[in-house]
């Protein structure tokens, strides 16, 4: 038994389609300029994808990656922006810009963004690229550390504190500023036997120097 069907109800439905019907014809002509846009693709953003492995063309600006970096504070150009720039391929800003070397790498805007970019390897991409280019880098004291840091594994196959900061101390053109404001921790650490005098070389110092080696280091 066929149940009947309410007229009142077909009426109503009859209006929808002819409504829905009536938006898409309206519509159809409709030219949006959004959808006709061209974003360049820059040579520049494509190396830097190609080098950090990261696709940068996947940010559409969200700014998560902004809002949870601890650093983006001091930054001339913050995270986010970094990576639109990229995309627009001003090459020349981004190498010249501190953003890069403030970068602590902590992964937390890998971890809040949506399209899973990490910053940290495009920020270290950024900072090998300024360096090759010969663009100096703006924050000294960070790239006095970094060198110094790795000149201490190169040496020694690991960390020595005491020859690292030491070179960092020289590398910074800062002397007396520095050692003044670290001379009480410094002494205290040595007094303590928190930092070794003497360096240790692991006993695979020779792979190690074959990593640098590859790097062109």
């Amino acid at each position: 038994m066929s149940k009947a069907k309410n007229p009142k109800l077909k009426e109503q439905m009859s209006n929808v389609k002819r409504e829905t019907s009536n938006v898409k014809r309206e519509t159809s002509s409709v030219q949006y300029p959004i959808s006709n846009i061209q974003y360049p693709t820059s040579s520049f953003a494509l190396e830097v994808q190609r080098r950090s492995g990261e696709n940068v063309f996947r940010c559409y600006y969200c700014q998560k990656c902004t809002v949870g970096c601890p650093t983006a504070f001091a930054m001339d150009y913050q995270p986010a922006q970094v990576l639109k720039m990229i995309q627009l391929g001003l090459r020349e800003p981004l190498l010249k810009s501190s953003a890069p070397w403030l970068c602590v790498g902590c992964e937390a805007c890998g971890t809040r963004c949506p399209n899973e970019i990490r910053l940290a390897p495009v920020m270290d991409t950024l900072k090998y690229m300024a360096l090759e280019a010969g663009y100096t880098p703006p924050e000294t004291t960070v790239y006095a550390l970094h060198r110094a840091f790795l000149d201490s594994i190169k040496f020694f196959g690991r960390v020595h504190e005491t020859t690292m900061l030491v070179e960092y101390v020289l590398r910074s053109r800062d002397i007396f500023s520095i050692v003044r404001s670290n001379i009480d921790v410094g002494v205290t650490l040595l007094l303590k036997r928190k930092i070794p005098i003497l360096p240790e070389r692991v006993k695979a110092l020779g792979q190690v120097k074959e990593l640098y080696k590859r790097a062109g280091r």
